[in-house]
């Protein structure tokens, strides 16, 4: 086991994140994603350490259109089909976050590996 010097946060879609996916592919019925299907899907984000909750405040409100962006990003590559305003409101409507003040690796075989996030790397994960 490994302490990493980082804090994390998981991302978790809303009812609304999963309306608006749904919303890109109509479908009928039982085709419908529901929050559960979509809940599988959360992210974990390494961020710098933060031990109070006015730090995290602070970091999450700086970074949030970044975070945005890359969940939207992980449904739909076509910009164009993204909500008309990506905001602040609209982060907190479509995404809980939860913060955990340690992160800790459990692999003690592999080491960590760092590479530059792109669209390449997420359509690469999405096809998996």
């Amino acid at each position: 086991m490994k302490l990493l010097n980082r804090s994390a946060l998981s991302v978790k879609p809303t009812q609304a994140f999963v309306d608006w996916i749904n919303s890109l592919e109509p479908t009928v019925g039982d085709d419908d994603l529901t929050l559960a299907d979509v809940d599988r899907e959360n992210t974990v984000y390494l961020i710098p350490e933060m031990d109070t909750p006015e730090a995290l405040e602070a970091f999450v409100r700086e970074r949030y259109m970044e975070i945005l962006e890359s969940e939207l990003r992980a449904w739909e590559e076509d910009e164009r089909q993204w909500p008309e305003i990506l905001d602040w409101a609209l982060f907190q409507r479509f995404v809980q976050v939860e913060h955990s003040y340690l992160a800790i690796d459990l692999d003690d075989e592999a080491a960590l590996e760092v590479a530059e996030l792109d669209d390449s790397l997420l359509l690469e994960t999405d096809q998996d």
